[in-house]
């Protein structure tokens, strides 16, 4: 972490909550602003879907070819609950490469984790301690009808693969998603989780009003408050 940004941000929540809205919107935003006001300035993201996208995409094409699917079964689940913590041992690989080209840049890393894989706590026992000596993490909480809802208004079904407009099923979005363990994981620890060791700090951007989607000034003036708090309790 330099005098000014953060060197890496844990961006977590349900899917369709706002996380890539929110770094959308940080791209847009120039980056002496992006400093000022959100503790970020040049920035790479690291993010869980192309990876397990590209599964997807591999198992459909070996059943095309004849062959046993590696990752997931004919409905898409994972095969093995392992693989969601292959996924986050992936990120730390990836966040590894980066600092050995040397980049000078906060590192966004996002995903999601319901209790149905493990939740929050089977995830953040795979981050490396090098991760986790910079982390700070910002949830995005919305409550899940939100999620529900947000995840049907993006789906493009001509762009399955993309960040912004991906989606899935209702059925399978509450059979992963549902239910989750973040406020089980906080409610004895109001600004830093305890994780392997290291004291973790971490603020709640509450969006189930949905601030993100308009992309509009009530997300940056929300995003600063909580990113300044968030600021505030890696300084202590």
């Amino acid at each position: 972490m330099s005098d000014k940004t953060f060197k890496i941000l844990l961006l977590i929540a349900r899917p369709a909550a706002g996380k890539s809205e929110v770094i959308n919107y940080l791209k847009n935003t120039p980056v002496e602003e992006r400093i000022q006001r959100f503790h970020i300035g040049a920035f790479s993201e690291i993010d869980d879907f192309p990876m397990l996208w590209a599964w997807f995409e591999e198992d459909a094409l070996l059943e095309r070819m004849g062959h046993p699917r590696l990752h997931t079964d004919a409905e898409g689940y994972f095969k093995d609950i392992y693989l969601w913590d292959l996924l986050v041992e992936r990120i730390g690989l990836e966040y590894q490469k980066r600092q050995r080209d040397g980049l000078e840049e906060t590192v966004i890393i996002e995903f999601s984790r319901g209790t149905e894989h493990g939740g929050y706590e089977r995830a953040f026992a795979h981050l490396s301690d090098e991760i986790l000596a910079h982390l700070a993490i910002l949830y995005i909480n919305v409550p899940w009808e939100e999620s529900l809802r947000k995840n049907r208004a993006r789906f493009n079904p001509k762009r399955p693969d993309s960040i912004l407009e991906h989606g899935l099923p209702d059925s399978k979005l509450e059979k992963l998603y549902r239910e989750t363990d973040w406020e089980q994981l906080t409610e004895d620890n109001p600004e830093k989780l305890p994780i392997k060791g290291f004291e973790v700090p971490y603020a709640v951007f509450e969006n189930g009003d949905d601030v993100t989607t308009a992309q509009g000034v009530a997300l940056g003036e929300r995003l600063e408050s909580t990113l300044n708090t968030l600021w505030q309790r890696c300084q202590s």
